[in-house]
């Protein structure tokens, strides 16, 4: 099939119909947070086991624990890469451009999560240091993915089902938090049935077999496999024509590019139309025009995104906390250490199963027709109710017989979170902002969320102890809350071209017409 587009790439892109090429690129995409999600989640299922092998006090009543700051860190550190990374590659992704370095992050991400379940040393204080350095640059390498994925598919989506397409790469977060679950259920059923231990209250020395220590190696290790996989075909990629065309000034490498990506003939002619066409103005990210036109946008996609982290990420990492205080997992002494891994991996599974995958999948298929500002209040309004929900009759949902109506009320705050601002964080800032500074706001937005997501991981522990779970649960409502009044800052972006929403070119003047 030959098209011969009337004087506009950026058009020709934004009137595409869907071709095998969009569907490639958000598996190739979409691979890179399935393993993201991995590599972040899967920690929070083993933690429990590292404190048994680690921290076991001989003679203590209760299995050993990591210790606050350690399990804090542990859990947490990750994320501080992740933040440093995403500005760090937001900024090299409009520098450089996108696919220059898109390989480079999954490379960071596959060698670290091999590394994680490495170690110098057997020392407790070794093996914590090294899984936290690890876990840094792993965080790293994930950080470079979040502005670089969402901008390279917002830039090669078309506008009526771009939403769309955004958020099948970031849906492929539930199923990687789906697999972190199922991988860990697999390897701990297996090592069961090969190293049977008594429970804790019956052998606390026996309870912990030597081989455990194979067990957390090998989960997070298989973090590596499925961003090895897809590493050969993110380095393929071609350039986005925007980038090509509109920053890189080469219209006859954009014009190559979009014939091979969507199966078109298009002519150089195009792309020199394109950069006529659009705004010659390029004022900076600390410019006065910056924040005259974009600064509200800005606040807004960075405060919303991390009000939603600190709630989000506090629940998904302390998740087996929650299952433990309402009683649905047994107390830790009555099983052995593989055992308690496995009912951890399978609550998590089935919160995952139930609640957030669906939720993601909602956004995909209903995003382009209600939009990611409805999609976004309705979210954070139904997090806010559930967590209400949750926390007023606490004491209720404690009671042995109504815990599946905790679970089920706890799986609804999930559902939201992801048919809602979980999703929309990610997906708006890769529209709103001009093609020069897109990939570097997406960084800086979602940044300010792993922000969010350190003050959960670090802070959450804390705070139970220190006012118990149910005001917690309390102060997670009103920050989901202080979320859907921030959503106001954010435009709607449906049905708008990346160069409307951005204020690069005026509406009037982007062509309509395309012969086929």
């Amino acid at each position: 099939m030959a098209n011969e587009e009337q004087g506009s790439i950026l058009k020709a892109l934004d009137v595409a119909k869907t071709q095998w090429y969009h569907i490639t690129a958000i598996v190739i995409s979409g691979m890179g947070f399935f393993t993201d999600s991995y590599d972040l989640f899967v920690i929070s299922l083993v933690t429990k086991l590292l404190g048994r092998i680690y921290y076991h006090n001989p003679g203590s009543s209760n299995p050993g624990s990591l210790p606050d700051g350690i399990s804090a860190a542990v859990s947490g550190v990750a994320f501080a890469g992740t933040f440093l990374g995403q500005i760090f590659f937001g900024f090299l992704g409009d520098k450089l451009g996108r696919k220059r370095v898109y390989g480079l992050t999954l490379l960071i991400m596959t060698l670290c999560s091999i590394c994680s379940g490495l170690t110098f040393g057997t020392e407790p204080k070794t093996v914590m240091i090294t899984l936290c350095f690890f876990r840094f640059w792993l965080g790293f390498g994930i950080g470079g993915d979040y502005p670089l994925s969402a901008t390279i598919m917002s830039e090669y989506a078309n506008k009526r089902t771009r939403g769309a397409f955004i958020a099948a790469v970031f849906a492929m977060q539930g199923f990687g938090i789906l697999a972190a679950g199922a991988v860990s259920l697999l390897v701990s059923y297996i090592f069961e049935l090969k190293f049977p231990s008594k429970p804790y209250m019956l052998d606390p020395a026996g309870s912990t077999v030597p081989q455990a220590d194979y067990v957390w190696r090998i989960i997070l290790m298989l973090g590596a496999l499925p961003a090895l996989l897809t590493y050969y075909w993110r380095v393929k990629m071609p350039e986005t024509a925007r980038y090509t065309a509109l920053i890189a000034k080469n219209a006859e490498q954009a014009a190559s590019d979009m014939s091979k990506v969507l199966n078109v003939d298009i002519e150089a002619s195009s792309a020199k139309h394109d950069q006529a066409r659009v705004s010659s103005d390029e004022f900076g990210l600390f410019s006065k025009k910056f924040l005259s036109r974009h600064g509200k946008h800005l606040l807004g996609t960075t405060t919303t995104w991390f009000l939603l982290d600190i709630a989000f990420y506090s629940q998904n990492l302390f998740q087996k906390d929650i299952f433990t205080t309402i009683g649905w997992l047994p107390s830790p002494k009555t099983m052995n250490a593989i055992q308690e891994l496995f009912l951890i991996a399978r609550a998590q599974s089935l919160i995952a199963l139930c609640g957030t995958v669906p939720g993601y999948w909602f956004t995909v298929a209903l995003i382009d027709r209600i939009g990611r500002f409805k999609i976004q209040v309705i979210g954070f309004f139904f997090m806010t109710a559930c967590l209400v929900g949750l926390a007023i009759p606490y004491h209720h949902w404690t009671l042995p017989e109504n815990r599946i109506g905790f679970i089920v009320l706890y799986s609804l705050t999930f559902f939201f979170c992801n048919f809602g601002p979980n999703a929309t964080t990610f997906i708006v800032p890769a529209e709103i902002f001009p093609a020069r500074l897109r990939s570097t706001c997406h960084g800086i937005s979602a940044a300010s969320g792993k922000a969010g997501a350190i003050v959960g991981s670090f802070g959450f522990a804390a705070l139970v102890k220190a006012v118990g779970m149910r005001k917690t649960l309390l102060i997670m409502a009103a920050i989901s809350f202080a979320g859907l009044l921030l959503t106001f800052l954010v435009p709607e972006p449906k049905g708008k071209s990346l160069e409307e929403l951005s204020g690069e070119a005026e509406p009037e003047k982007i062509q309509e017409k395309i012969v086929v």
